[in-house]
């Protein structure tokens, strides 16, 4: 007998659809900026010219592709060079006279971007558990979330507890093995909300030590594409199943037909009869 192709069939509201895409990039991924990663001025850097480039030019790719119209939340880290990619790549249209939208970020504040709009654009919500791996390095320090809400004015900043920056610290940088629980920790927070179908816009060390945790299951080659690096602005798309029933939200698309209900005859007699008879040989199945 022919094999048959391995594959899984999970009903969707057992499942996430999760666009991850890395930042693009920020003025401390220029080369030859490796040095300054470390300096006080190097702070929550924000993007460089070419990383606007790259953000455009991701914009038209998920427009061009119908994603944006799939897209239900967008989560992002609350770190500038993420929100700056997150609102250019799925934010509203830039704000024109006329237009009435509170604005996702506003125009020439820490960037060279004009004003972009919430206008027909998904929600977006700031969590500190996609953050880039922590401590040392000052461009992984965030800045003050009082100061992100006046720029970044329709993002959702409710998640973050503390103003400043307490999860940085100057002396210790986090282990690969705490940013992959800290992934986990992220991937367990997702099942708690009800979209399915969510954009993250996040770092290449989070995603490079969170992803080898998954895909165990999968061919090595399919393992290999989950894991490989990220570059600045890739975007890559996966399905996440949930196995243990853990944060199931109810199906938002099945619908259970013939309604109101009435006997089908003779169909529904011979269903019954058949579940019957099932349930009957299960029964003795057990003895």
């Amino acid at each position: 007998m022919e094999a048959v192709p391995s594959s899984s069939l999970p009903p969707l509201h057992r499942c996430k659809i999760l666009h991850l895409v890395r930042h693009a990039q920020g003025i401390h991924n220029v080369a030859g900026a490796e040095k300054y990663k470390k300096s006080p001025e190097m702070v929550d850097p924000r993007l460089s010219q070419l990383g606007w480039e790259q953000v455009e030019n991701l914009r038209k790719h998920v427009h061009a592709c119908g994603l944006m119209q799939r897209i239900e939340l967008v989560v992002t880290s609350p770190m500038l060079r993420t929100m700056q990619t997150a609102v250019v790549v799925f934010g509203g249209d830039n704000i024109k006279n006329g237009m009435c939208a509170s604005p996702l970020m506003l125009e020439n504040v820490k960037n060279d971007h004009a004003t972009v709009s919430s206008l027909n654009s998904p929600p977006f919500l700031a969590q500190e558990l996609c953050r880039e791996r922590l401590g040392v390095n000052t461009c992984d320090k965030r800045g003050s979330i009082s100061e992100y809400k006046s720029l970044f004015p329709a993002i959702d900043f409710s998640l973050i507890e503390s103003d400043e920056d307490i999860l940085w610290r100057d002396d210790v940088r986090e282990s690969d093995e705490e940013v992959s629980a800290r992934g986990l920790k992220f991937i367990k927070w997702l099942w708690t909300r009800e979209e399915i179908e969510i954009a993250i816009v996040t770092h290449s060390a989070f995603l490079f030590q969170t992803l080898p945790e998954f895909g165990y299951d999968c061919h090595p080659s399919t393992k290999n594409e989950i894991c490989k690096f990220f570059a600045n602005s890739e975007l890559r798309s996966v399905m996440l199943l949930e196995k243990s029933l853990m944060g199931v939200h109810p199906a938002k698309t099945n619908y259970p037909g013939r309604i109101p209900f009435v006997l089908d005859l003779p169909n529904d007699l011979a269903n019954m009869k058949r579940e019957s008879n099932d349930n009957q040989h299960q029964q003795i199945g057990g003895n």
